[in-house]
Formats: C-alpha cells, structure tokens, sequence
C-alpha cells in the first residue's frame, strides 16, 4: 500500500470509529511497524488533518472534519463505478440516469492516472434477468420516503385482489427481478411490503408520518427477528 493510500486509510479507519483506536491497533490494521505508524500521524498533523493522540487511549479524529472531494483510492472508485454501473441498468428511469451522471462526473474530475478504472472498468455487473417494470413514479416514492411523507395507495397481490391503503415508506429494496416497498400499512396496523410492480396507483400525502423512519427500521428488524424469516413481499 502507498503511502498517500495509507494515509487515508488512517483517516477512514479513525472517522469510522466510536471510540479512540490506538497506535498498535491502527499498525496492526495497516501491516506496518509503529515506527512507520507514528511518522504517518506526524504526517497528517503536518497536513492539518485535526488527528489527537490521547495517552493510554489512542488515536482520535475531530468530528466535522471531512476529506478533500474525490480522494479516491482505486478500490473506492471501482466500488462506486461498479455500484453505479449496476444502478444504470437496473434502476428506474430517473436513478439510472442518476447513476451515468454520476459516472461522467467521475470521469471529469478524478486524477488522470485513476480515469482508466472510469474508462475501461474491469468490475461490471452482469445479469440475465430482465428489469423490473412500473407503472408508477418511483421517484415520487423516493421523494416520500426521504421526506417522510404519507403514501395514498391502490395494490394488487398475489391473488388480484385490489386493496386501497396509506402506507408509511421507510425504504425501497432493489432485488435483481423486483423491487419491495417496505412500510407501516395504517390499514392492517403492521409493517407489510409491496411489490412496487402491483402497486396501480400512489398518491403522495401533504402529511408526514410522526416517527422516525431509523426509528421504524428498528422497529421493522425486530419483527423480522420475532417472526424468524426474512419477510414476504406482500401487502
């Protein structure tokens, strides 16, 4: 691992944590000796990376402080062209074209000697099965869900039965054949999911749901664990 590389790695592994991350810790991660590891330390203070070493505790990094935009190494770009590729192909209409923005923004901006792993990418997604179809926006649900919004809804299941629903939306699973609304359904006072391919129609409430969608997360994984299974996905 290069320097410059290690040393973001310095910076990564100390945002990350929750609590201070000795030296010994820190050069063990990195497969080098303390020696190096102190030097690498008296480097980022040099640079102004706000890094304090407590003694007897470790490492810590000030809260607030961020890299400088798209110092990338080379595995954190072909993740994030990988993982974008696959948005490309497999997201709605407004995320993929989300993701081939984000791809040319890439290609503009990182340093020349990492735009190869843009351009000619040597980790792509592949599937043989086709993309899910919609009839309704999933930017809307997007929408609802970031801003924590009601959703108004008109659902088909597995039996064509056509049911009329307010859900809560906390998250949109993207699986490779369909996509799943996970969300709290006022109708039946329980989390359901719905195959975001029977949902006929979606009208995005003025109200807001009262709890916190991490909250509702939560809530939603302990279901799961009490029911023992990994959730079907219907309504």
């Amino acid at each position: 691992m290069r320097r410059t590389e290690r040393l973001f790695r310095i910076i990564q592994i100390l945002r990350a944590a929750q609590r201070p991350v000795t030296g010994a810790s820190l050069a063990e991660t990195l497969e080098i000796s303390l020696r190096s590891l102190y030097r690498d330390m008296a480097e980022l203070l040099a640079q102004g990376v706000p890094v304090r070493g407590e003694a007897g505790t470790g490492y810590v990094l000030d809260k607030g402080y961020d890299l400088p935009p798209l110092m990338l190494t080379a595995d954190e770009l072909e993740a994030a062209v990988l993982g974008a590729a696959w948005v490309a192909a497999r997201g709605d209409a407004q995320l993929a074209q989300g993701a081939r923005d984000l791809i040319a923004k890439l290609t503009a901006i990182v340093p020349e000697t990492l735009r190869p792993i843009v351009l000619d990418a040597t980790l792509r997604p592949v599937s043989f099965v086709p993309p899910p179809v919609e009839t309704i926006d999933l930017g809307t649900l997007r929408q609802a869900i970031r801003d924590r919004r009601k959703l108004a809804i008109s659902y088909v299941d597995a039996q064509e039965r056509q049911s009329e629903r307010v859900i809560w939306p906390i998250f949109l699973a993207y699986m490779e054949d369909v996509r799943i609304v996970v969300g709290w359904c006022e109708k039946r006072c329980a989390f359901r999911h719905f195959r975001a391919d029977r949902l006929r129609r979606m009208t995005l409430q003025a109200e807001r749901y009262p709890t916190p969608r991490a909250r509702l997360i939560a809530q939603w994984d302990r279901h799961l664990a009490e029911q023992g299974r990994s959730g079907d996905a219907t309504g």
